[in-house]
């Protein structure tokens, strides 16, 4: 395959003055407030040989000699149940890019048939196959809906994304009825100029109406120990309020750091142990685990962005199930500055809509990037030729992200909203 290495900071040279002073204030008051505690880097851990490879090679990026900042890299969980196969391939063509890690996971209600499809499909891919940082997994996990086999879903994802990939910064968990609402070159743009300890998570101590509905019942998940997938079992009895550790509740999608994440996975302090046998018995834990790990612990506490990065239109009341979104919902999408929606039905004309209009992105085709470096005259793929997976040209569309960041990170905003 043609390759053409393109200077990575061609169209990087511009860039917003407020996110810039709003991230070095953001750094100034870590700095105040974090004292001398410490958050454990992934230099000190040592990897397997990684199966995805697309990242260890040198591609010369330049941003260095610019003074740029580095790019990051992300990793992706994307998933999805029986029949959702078709969804996972158009959601990786939206949201891939050479320089990130996607997994993809079809849960053991799926078909064989159907998980060796879509890894037919990432295999048949020729960028895929060259840089090698797409992976589905073969051994499904069995997921109740909202039962803790959930959250052991996505922490078994992230143990895999912190053996097989060698380095990334932020993960990002993301559904088959989800879809992105920037390219990948502007959300890594955005990215690269932020602290490399933000975890983008939605949280509240108050609990409202969840106290009596998700946790004081007791569940019991079948999932755990059945072969078949069935809904949750409820106890009769109820429990009280944990008085060890304060609980916290939010948006189940999220974009944690690799930091953040190895504490929840190796657990040199055994809080997020502790937490993950409570949350065993708690409906829809992927709504308070990592929020309630990360709001109880002094390292990661001043780490917070109360905000998921995603655009959602919740039902009311009582605000507990997403509504689908349409094209009367496009407008509103856009002014958000979010990153991605939660959530779609299955080839909603909105989808087509978002391909054209934001990701410039033909159908059966890969979003298109600073990386592609083909044509795209009478509907050709750019992607078929492709260069330095650091080239990022970030587009005018990037600004509504920067707005959003921006307006997160300000001081009065960003520490009055963190896990309270």
């Amino acid at each position: 395959m043609k390759k053409s290495h393109i200077p990575s900071y061609l169209d990087r040279k511009w860039f917003m003055p407020l996110l810039t002073v709003a991230v070095l204030s953001v750094i100034l008051l870590a700095m105040l407030t974090l004292g001398q505690s410490k958050i454990s880097s992934s230099a000190e851990f040592s990897y397997e040989r990684p199966s995805f490879l697309a990242l260890d090679r040198s591609f010369g990026a330049g941003n260095d000699r610019l003074g740029l900042p580095k790019l990051p890299r992300l990793a992706y969980l994307l998933s999805g149940t029986s029949g959702d196969g078709p969804r996972l391939r158009r959601l990786l063509q939206a949201v891939y890019h050479p320089r990130n890690y996607y997994l993809l996971h079809l849960d053991l209600e799926a078909s064989d048939a159907e998980r060796l499809e879509l890894a037919k499909f990432v295999k048949s891919e020729n960028v895929i196959r060259e840089f090698r940082n797409a992976m589905v997994v073969g051994k499904a996990n069995l997921v109740t809906y909202k039962g803790p086999t959930m959250i052991a879903c996505t922490l078994h994802a992230i143990a895999l994304l912190l053996k097989r990939a060698k380095d990334w910064d932020w993960f990002i968990n993301l559904s088959a009825s989800d879809y992105p609402l920037v390219a990948q070159d502007d959300l890594l743009h955005i990215f690269s100029y932020l602290p490399k300890d933000l975890n983008f998570l939605e949280h509240a101590s108050d609990i409202g109406w969840k106290e009596n509905q998700r946790a004081r019942p007791i569940i019991i998940d079948p999932g755990l120990y059945h072969a078949k997938k069935s809904g949750v079992f409820w106890a009769k009895e109820k429990r009280s309020i944990p008085a060890s550790f304060k609980l916290f509740t939010g948006s189940a999608w999220v974009v944690l750091t690799k930091s953040f994440l190895e504490f929840c996975v190796w657990g040199w302090d055994n809080l997020p142990r502790t937490l993950l046998m409570y949350y065993t018995n708690y409906l829809s834990s992927p709504e308070g685990y990592f929020h309630t790990v990360a709001c109880n612990h002094k390292d990661y506490q001043n780490t917070t962005v109360n905000h998921d990065l995603r655009y959602t239109k919740w039902d009311n009341p009582p605000k507990e199930h997403p509504m689908n979104l349409t094209l009367e919902h496009f407008n509103d999408m856009l002014q958000s500055g979010a990153p991605f929606a939660h959530r779609f039905a299955k080839d909603d004309p909105v989808l087509k809509k978002i391909d054209e209009e934001i990701l410039r992105r033909s159908d059966g085709q890969f979003t298109p990037g600073g990386w592609c470096v083909g044509s795209s005259v009478l509907g050709k793929d750019p992607c078929v030729f492709y260069g330095n997976p650091n080239a990022v040209k970030p587009t005018v569309k990037s600004k509504r992200l920067e707005k959003l960041i921006v307006k997160l990170l300000d001081l009065e905003n960003f520490r009055s909203k963190q896990c309270k």
